[in-house]
């Protein structure tokens, strides 16, 4: 009796040492993927700082390799883990012995991972766009591209808020991308005057008003002789309707740009006579309209 008690608790020590050791192992592979993570980030920032000046690479494939260290290492901390529990391994095996259905049940549950994970490796090659761009998906989320994971894109929009969006719906989406290569953006600032008004001291006023701004640059290519071109766009209801293209080489200032161009035009417009109109409309009340005579009831 007394060796079966004994036998007892040596079994459960064992069991306890092992379990200690499992679990002081379990520990100190959490740890070390935490820190081997950071120091793989470390290197790929000095590697990537080293190297983007000599041959101005540019940060979009930096961000996207950090993520994906990161991914890998935690996923071989996850696989070393489950092959230290004996009832763990034991689960593994028998899933990896029915693969073939976990593979199809695997594959549906994950379908939309792996899709946002093939489709940021698609972004990163081809490069629709990078890291600070400018861009606008599908005229519903405006901003500039602050990160791409591999998951998901960041863009901080004009309220400095972050828009998450999934990147298999990025590459689903018609992208305008507002930073072109020699970081020279055109935008469109359209302003209509009265039919009354002098067409030609308008078109002056708002050449002169948007030369002002130091930003603002020649068109590319052209013989014109001012930086800004302003056409008649065409006749509306109440007024004639101008566009003027005018060229940064500020694009995320683009949109202050317009702002403050169309300020300084309406003062100016003021100033000299020129007549931005607006629309009329001439109510009638149902008071005011004749009584109209009974409708009789013969034929």
């Amino acid at each position: 009796m007394n060796m079966g008690r004994w036998s007892t608790i040596t079994e459960s020590l064992t069991s306890f040492n092992l379990d200690w050791e499992i679990s002081t192992m379990i520990v100190l592979i959490v740890i070390g993927a935490f820190f081997l993570t950071r120091a793989a980030k470390w290197v790929a920032g000095q590697f990537f700082n080293s190297v983007s000046g000599k041959f101005d690479m540019d940060t979009t494939r930096y961000h996207f390799l950090k993520n994906a260290l990161s991914l890998i290492i935690w996923s071989l901390a996850f696989a070393t883990i489950i092959s230290m529990i004996p009832k763990l391994r034991s689960i593994a095996v028998t899933l990896f012995a029915g693969a073939g259905i976990m593979v199809v049940i695997l594959g549906l549950a994950a379908q939309k991972a792996f899709s946002n994970i093939i489709s940021g490796i698609v972004m990163v090659i081809f490069e629709p766009f990078k890291v600070g761009d400018v861009i606008d998906v599908n005229g519903e989320h405006f901003g500039m591209v602050e990160d791409i994971t591999l998951r998901h894109t960041v863009i901080n929009n004009l309220e400095n808020k972050r828009v998450i969006l999934p990147n298999s719906y990025i590459s689903a989406e018609t992208i305008t991308n507002h930073s072109i290569y020699k970081k020279i953006l055109c935008r469109w600032v359209d302003i209509g005057i009265s039919y009354d008004s002098d067409v030609n001291l308008a078109i002056s006023i708002i050449q002169e008003e948007a030369e002002k701004f130091p930003q603002v640059v020649k068109e590319p290519k052209t013989n014109y002789k001012h930086k800004v071109n302003v056409r008649v766009l065409k006749y509306g209801d109440s007024s004639v309707n101008l566009r003027a293209y005018v060229w940064s080489n500020n694009p995320k200032g683009g949109i202050q740009l317009q702002s403050d161009i169309l300020k300084a035009v309406k003062a100016r417009f003021d100033l000299e006579g020129i007549v931005i109109p607006f629309p009329h409309r001439t109510l009638v009340f149902k008071g005011d309209t004749p009584n109209k005579p009974p409708i009789s009831d013969h034929l």
